[in-house]
Protein backbone atom coordinates (compact mmCIF):
# COMPACT_ATOMS: atom_id res chain seq x y z
CA UNK A 1 0.00 0.00 0.00
CA UNK A 2 0.96 4.02 -0.79
CA UNK A 3 3.48 4.98 2.54
CA UNK A 4 4.49 8.09 2.99
CA UNK A 5 7.29 8.57 5.62
CA UNK A 6 8.30 12.48 6.38
CA UNK A 7 11.46 13.79 8.02
CA UNK A 8 13.47 16.46 8.81
CA UNK A 9 11.07 18.83 11.18
CA UNK A 10 12.21 20.23 14.45
CA UNK A 11 12.75 23.41 16.23
CA UNK A 12 14.20 26.60 14.79
CA UNK A 13 14.98 30.04 15.48
CA UNK A 14 13.24 32.53 12.84
CA UNK A 15 15.12 32.99 10.04
CA UNK A 16 16.60 29.63 9.82
CA UNK A 17 16.39 26.60 7.25
CA UNK A 18 15.07 23.42 7.65
CA UNK A 19 14.75 20.65 5.30
CA UNK A 20 12.02 17.55 5.24
CA UNK A 21 12.05 14.86 3.37
CA UNK A 22 9.70 12.47 2.63
CA UNK A 23 10.17 9.20 0.99
CA UNK A 24 7.43 6.81 -0.78
CA UNK A 25 6.83 3.42 -1.23
CA UNK A 26 4.06 1.55 -2.83
CA UNK A 27 3.33 3.02 -6.06
CA UNK A 28 5.22 4.25 -8.86
CA UNK A 29 6.29 7.37 -7.59
CA UNK A 30 7.87 8.91 -10.91
CA UNK A 31 4.62 8.58 -12.32
CA UNK A 32 2.95 11.18 -9.46
CA UNK A 33 2.50 15.06 -9.01
CA UNK A 34 3.67 15.14 -5.11
CA UNK A 35 2.56 18.47 -2.77
CA UNK A 36 3.07 19.34 0.32
CA UNK A 37 0.36 20.57 2.85
CA UNK A 38 0.63 21.87 6.39
CA UNK A 39 -1.73 22.31 9.18
CA UNK A 40 -0.92 25.48 12.08
CA UNK A 41 -1.87 24.73 15.72
CA UNK A 42 -5.93 25.62 15.77
CA UNK A 43 -5.98 25.81 12.09
CA UNK A 44 -7.32 24.31 9.09
CA UNK A 45 -5.00 22.57 6.30
CA UNK A 46 -2.99 24.89 3.67
CA UNK A 47 -1.82 23.96 0.88
CA UNK A 48 1.77 24.79 0.50
CA UNK A 49 3.98 23.32 -2.86
CA UNK A 50 3.55 20.90 -5.51
CA UNK A 51 5.68 19.29 -7.77
CA UNK A 52 4.64 17.60 -10.96
CA UNK A 53 6.02 13.59 -11.59
CA UNK A 54 9.03 14.93 -13.55
CA UNK A 55 10.14 17.88 -10.78
CA UNK A 56 10.22 20.14 -14.05
CA UNK A 57 7.04 22.28 -12.78
CA UNK A 58 6.81 23.54 -9.48
CA UNK A 59 4.12 25.55 -7.63
CA UNK A 60 3.64 27.51 -4.17
CA UNK A 61 1.51 28.92 -2.31
CA UNK A 62 1.85 33.40 -1.98
CA UNK A 63 2.54 32.81 1.48
CA UNK A 64 5.82 30.66 1.04
CA UNK A 65 7.12 31.37 -2.28
CA UNK A 66 10.70 33.08 -2.73
CA UNK A 67 11.20 31.19 0.71
CA UNK A 68 10.57 27.22 0.09
CA UNK A 69 11.78 25.25 -2.57
CA UNK A 70 10.30 22.26 -3.21
CA UNK A 71 12.33 19.13 -5.36
CA UNK A 72 12.35 15.43 -5.45
CA UNK A 73 14.67 12.74 -6.10
CA UNK A 74 12.51 9.83 -8.54
CA UNK A 75 15.51 7.33 -8.11
CA UNK A 76 15.05 7.55 -4.47
CA UNK A 77 11.52 7.88 -4.36
CA UNK A 78 11.92 11.32 -2.16
CA UNK A 79 9.99 14.40 -1.93
CA UNK A 80 12.07 17.63 -0.47
CA UNK A 81 10.60 20.57 0.83
CA UNK A 82 13.60 23.77 1.71
CA UNK A 83 12.48 26.05 3.71
CA UNK A 84 14.64 28.65 3.92
CA UNK A 85 13.61 32.39 6.08
CA UNK A 86 11.57 30.72 8.46
CA UNK A 87 8.93 32.67 10.36
CA UNK A 88 6.65 31.89 13.40
CA UNK A 89 4.42 31.85 10.97
CA UNK A 90 5.48 28.94 9.47
CA UNK A 91 5.11 26.67 12.60
CA UNK A 92 2.87 23.54 11.45
CA UNK A 93 3.19 19.96 10.75
CA UNK A 94 3.96 19.43 7.46
CA UNK A 95 2.56 16.25 5.74
CA UNK A 96 4.02 14.82 2.15
CA UNK A 97 0.63 14.34 0.24
CA UNK A 98 -0.10 11.77 -2.92
CA UNK A 99 -3.05 13.16 -5.62
CA UNK A 100 -4.10 16.41 -4.14
CA UNK A 101 -6.77 18.87 -5.50
CA UNK A 102 -5.52 21.25 -3.16
CA UNK A 103 -6.01 20.55 0.49
CA UNK A 104 -8.16 17.02 -0.53
CA UNK A 105 -5.62 14.66 -1.19
CA UNK A 106 -5.80 10.50 -1.85
CA UNK A 107 -3.01 9.49 0.49
CA UNK A 108 -0.77 11.16 3.03
CA UNK A 109 2.19 10.92 5.42
CA UNK A 110 2.04 11.30 9.35
CA UNK A 111 3.27 14.40 9.22
CA UNK A 112 6.32 16.26 10.83
CA UNK A 113 6.43 19.30 12.99
CA UNK A 114 8.36 22.29 12.35
CA UNK A 115 8.27 24.87 15.00
CA UNK A 116 10.01 28.11 14.73
CA UNK A 117 10.55 30.54 17.89
CA UNK A 118 13.42 32.10 19.85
Amino acid sequence: QVQLVESGGGLVQPGGSLRLSCVASGFTFSNYAMAWVRQAPGKGLEWVSAVNSGGTTTYYADSVKGRFTISRDNAKNTLYLQMNSLTPEDTAAYYCAKDCAGTVCGSWGQGTQVTVSS
